[in-house]
């Protein structure tokens, strides 16, 4: 059993090549973002491969630096993923995931949670129904497991997933829309933020589909980034009557940046022209927009409708 294997081997077999991060090896279409989209996924192993070297950097540290700070959260979402797969793989009972979101990771909680759906997807007990286990969870974030669930499939398995077939999981309703959000999110890197590209597909999948594949495309582009004015002004276009989802998505982002302090001027740009207002109300926007605690099973839809309605009288044509 792998659990038996001395650490140092263990982690050696768990280690992820950059070439599965790149364009050219996942099969992504070229484009004028590959640089920076590549980057992310450079960051996201940094992070990973850093947590399963020497977890006390994430759990003892207090900052970790990797470069250019705009790509500071996808380095903890990696790590996040090797702490949440080196728990699952521990002989003994341990919670390194739940040390890490408690502490430097707090205020990137979001993308902690996403990456523990990363894991999920890789973890064979945990892979099936993820759900199962996840009302241990923040019961508004825990959803966000499933995003990153989502995002995984599409990122390593987009073939299978990103197609006109509908493919979905097994899983509650709810749990199906935020897997979609997810594989949405994936979108932006599989068709390299070509909008007439992501358009296209999302226009092949079942109608009931697409508004969560458009909320997904908003948070990515926001989040990840790096799109142009005139991009930007093709992708409101493109998702005509679901503008909403694009922009609900696209708050979400800029919350994620915010509470962790984490600026960048193509979030700025995004939450401008799609919401039409900083990212600063954007973040602003989202929080006020949670349900109060407790919070049920399906609060975290209407955390998202929530958002939409603010938004809508300033997001419709």
């Amino acid at each position: 059993m792998i659990q038996l294997i001395p650490k140092v081997v263990r982690n050696l077999l768990l280690r992820i090549s950059d070439t599965e991060v790149s364009f050219a090896r996942r099969g992504f279409e070229p484009s004028s973002l590959q640089p920076h989209l590549e980057e992310i996924g450079r960051s996201f192993l940094f992070g990973y491969h850093l947590a399963l070297d020497d977890a006390s950097v994430f759990l003892h540290g207090t900052s970790i630096a990797n470069g250019d700070p705009t790509y500071q959260g996808f380095v903890f979402e990696g790590a996040a993923m090797a702490f949440a797969i080196t728990d699952s793989l521990s002989l003994r009972k341990r919670n390194q995931w739940q040390q890490f979101l408690d502490g430097v990771g707090a205020p990137h909680r979001y993308v902690v949670h996403v990456g523990l759906g990363w894991a999920y997807a890789r973890i064979p007990w945990y892979r099936r129904n993820p759900e199962k286990y996840m009302d241990r969870f923040d019961p508004l974030l825990k959803w966000l497991v499933l995003d990153g669930y989502g995002f995984h499939e599409g990122f390593f398995n987009w073939k299978k997933w990103l197609s006109s077939s509908n493919l979905q999981p097994s899983w509650s309703d709810q749990g199906k829309r935020v897997f979609d959000q997810g594989l949405g999110r994936s979108l932006w890197f599989v068709k390299g933020a070509d909008v007439a590209k992501i358009a296209s597909v999302i226009e092949s999948l079942h109608p009931s589909r697409r508004p969560d594949f458009w909320s997904g495309i908003g948070l990515a582009a926001s989040y990840a980034g790096d799109a142009s004015c005139d991009e930007i002004e093709s992708l409101v276009e493109a998702s005509g009557n679901h503008r909403d989802y694009l922009a609900q998505g696209v708050t979400f982002g800029a919350e994620a940046r915010e509470l962790a302090d984490i600026q960048a001027e193509h979030t700025e740009r995004i939450c401008r022209i799609v919401c039409g207002m900083s990212a600063s109300d954007a973040a602003e926007l989202t929080r006020t927009a949670k349900p109060t605690f407790p919070c049920k099973h399906s609060d975290y839809e209407t955390w998202r409708s929530n958002i939409r309605e603010s938004l809508r009288s300033q997001v419709t044509t």
